[in-house]
């Protein structure tokens, strides 16, 4: 069966991304979302910029490169060597940031609401399980006495650097928003030495009545580029597992960046789930319609989809050795990346 490549399929319209969590760093999770999701076809895996995630992640990717033949004989669209691109952000941004409290503060008879909540599963009697929150924010309205807390981090240039110049990494992801000019002018200016190996570059902004405005902007400071950009519109973060409605927001603003005619692609993010494509399709924005999106990223959304099958796995067992999760897990995948392929045309076009 004929696979594009990620730039291929970003250019036609086509492109899917798993988004791993600029702060999440739960290392077996993540491997196993990248054996399913890349053996469903995704085009790019965005991931926290940690060396630790992305070899997790790459040791994902060479089982789901060697399982690619026998995924194609059941129908999926298999491997496609996948871009890993890393998130960093400009200053304060729900996308890094983890949530903590002192668990001996709490009483022995709270119901504990956080724990129930938790899309996760980051909270246990002993407190946040550093590496798998992600920052999603659900857990602080709800603590009955206010306990819990959430502290930010911010990427520095030079852990970017290292990792372009391993040659892990192929794209980068930079989050910001409307007010913070200056901020993202001093972090391209540290970014600059190593731009000229990314093969992509995506800005992640959420909506705000001056926008358009900000990214004009940003698309002028930046001029020219190495290699191709993409606008991910940051609709309503880390909700898309919440309930189908979530996605109106990530379209919304779609929409009005694709309307704005800015250099370079736009993705939809943040609230995206099932429904998406449904939508999209409503609304005419898929390819080949002349104002189409570039692509769907997909974040807690997908990772949530999986997480039954990954819970079932014996401790210390990985998903290929399990050949039963492991399909069931590349069926539920291939369920999400696949509706996309099919209405823009990518899927089957030749034969191998």
């Amino acid at each position: 069966m004929f696979r594009e490549s990620p730039l291929q399929s970003l250019k036609a319209g086509h492109w899917v991304k798993l988004i791993g969590g600029a702060s999440f760093q739960d290392l077996p999770t993540l491997r196993h979302l990248a054996i399913a999701y890349g053996l469903a076809g995704v085009d790019c895996l965005d991931l926290a910029a940690d060396e630790a995630v992305v070899t997790a992640v790459r040791e994902g990717l060479q089982v789901a490169e060697n399982l690619s033949e026998e995924a194609k004989t059941l129908g999926f669209l298999g491997v496609q060597t996948p871009w890993i691109m890393v998130s960093l952000n400009d200053g304060e941004d729900p996308h890094f940031r983890k949530a903590f409290f002192d668990a001996n503060r709490c009483p022995p008879d709270c119901p504990r609401p956080c724990e129930s909540l938790c899309p996760a599963q980051a909270i246990n009697h002993q407190g946040v399980i550093e590496q798998r929150c992600y920052g999603c924010g659900r857990c602080l309205p709800v603590c009955p006495l206010g306990l819990i807390q959430t502290q930010s981090h911010q990427t520095t240039p030079q852990t970017i650097a290292n990792l372009l110049r391993s040659g892990q990494v192929s794209a980068l992801e930079i989050h910001t928003q409307v007010g913070h000019q200056t901020r993202f002018q001093t972090l391209w200016q540290d970014l600059k030495p190593w731009l000229s190996s990314l093969k992509l570059l995506a800005i992640s902004c959420p909506d705000h009545p001056d926008v358009l405005a900000y990214l004009t902007g940003l698309s002028q400071y930046m001029t020219p580029l190495p290699c191709p950009l993409l606008w991910q519109t940051d609709g309503r973060s880390m909700s898309g597992d919440i309930g189908k409605g979530t996605t109106h927001a990530a379209i919304r603003l779609a929409q009005k960046v694709l309307a704005a005619n800015l250099p370079g692609l736009v993705q939809v993010a943040g609230g995206t789930n099932a429904y998406t494509v449904e939508k999209l399709a409503q609304l005419n924005l898929l390819a080949p319609a002349p104002h189409a999106i570039a692509g769907i990223a997909y974040g807690s959304f997908a990772r949530s989809q999986l997480m039954p099958i990954l819970e079932q796995l014996a401790l210390g067992h990985s998903l290929e050795t399990s050949p039963d999760l492991l399909w069931q897990a590349v069926a539920i995948a291939d369920q999400l990346v696949r509706p996309l392929k099919l209405r823009a045309g990518a899927v089957g076009l030749t034969q191998a």
